[in-house]
């Protein structure tokens, strides 16, 4: 099964920059949200079962000042039979998985408007991106984004992480993955979900990975409620 974008009406000549300014909007709400991420990473064999994994829970919480910080729910758990978390990889789950198209970020990009395409009932742009150049340390995202046509709002986002990491004695390979949103507040689309179910073609041989990241208990600071989606899959 396969998305199939469709020709689409001249989008606005301005399309990036509106959907920038929304990005830099979510960005400054969604500070206001304590929520909870759980992550797990499974390593599968040739047939689909599980044989390691790395699971961990951590809860974006405030201190009664309006203080935003981490904090890690438990040891992570682990028993990984080839793979090691990396430094990158957590990385990627900070800034890349939830990626987010920010003002300061469009120079890095080349994008190309690829038509427009209806998800979850949201009529959406849809734009390209690719890194215009790789820079050393810095990682970025290569892929598709769909934007709502109605408020410029990202709410989904699918790609990798680049660049694949290579030197004499270690690789470092990423995913492919898609990253879905839902609206919290109003125009606002938070990510929910992230999931990858992909082979990584190490030189000693491909190894099958799934990998899924959970955004849960969105709260705004000093309200009570907490926001709910149902099942995200």
């Amino acid at each position: 099964m396969a998305f199939i974008i469709r020709a689409a009406e001249t989008p606005p000549p301005d399309l990036l920059r509106r959907i920038a300014h929304h990005e830099d909007e979510t960005v400054e709400e969604r500070k206001n949200y304590a929520y909870r991420q759980t992550l797990l990473l499974q390593e599968l064999n040739d047939r689909g079962g599980e044989v390691g994994r790395y699971s961990e829970t951590r809860d974006i919480v405030f201190s009664p000042e309006h203080e935003r910080s981490e904090r890690t729910i438990g040891l992570p758990l682990t028993n990984l039979k080839n793979l090691k978390m990396t430094d990158e990889d957590f990385a990627d789950i900070r800034n890349i998985q939830p990626f987010v198209l920010r003002e300061e970020l469009i120079p890095n990009y080349d994008v190309k408007f690829k038509g427009e395409e209806t998800i979850d009932g949201e009529d959406c742009w849809v734009l390209q991106l690719r890194p215009k150049q790789i820079l050393q340390n810095q990682r970025f995202f290569e892929g598709l984004v769909w934007a709502s046509k109605k408020t410029y709002a990202i709410v989904r986002t699918e790609g990798q992480a680049v660049p694949q990491i290579y030197s004499l004695h270690q690789e470092n390979l990423f995913p492919r993955f898609t990253t879905i949103r839902r609206p919290v507040n109003g125009n606002f689309w938070f990510p929910v979900l992230t999931y990858a179910d992909d082979t990584l073609p190490f030189r000693n041989g491909p190894l099958r990975i799934k990998m899924t990241i959970r955004y849960t208990q969105y709260q705004k600071f000093g309200s009570s409620s907490v926001v709910t989606f149902g099942d995200v899959k």
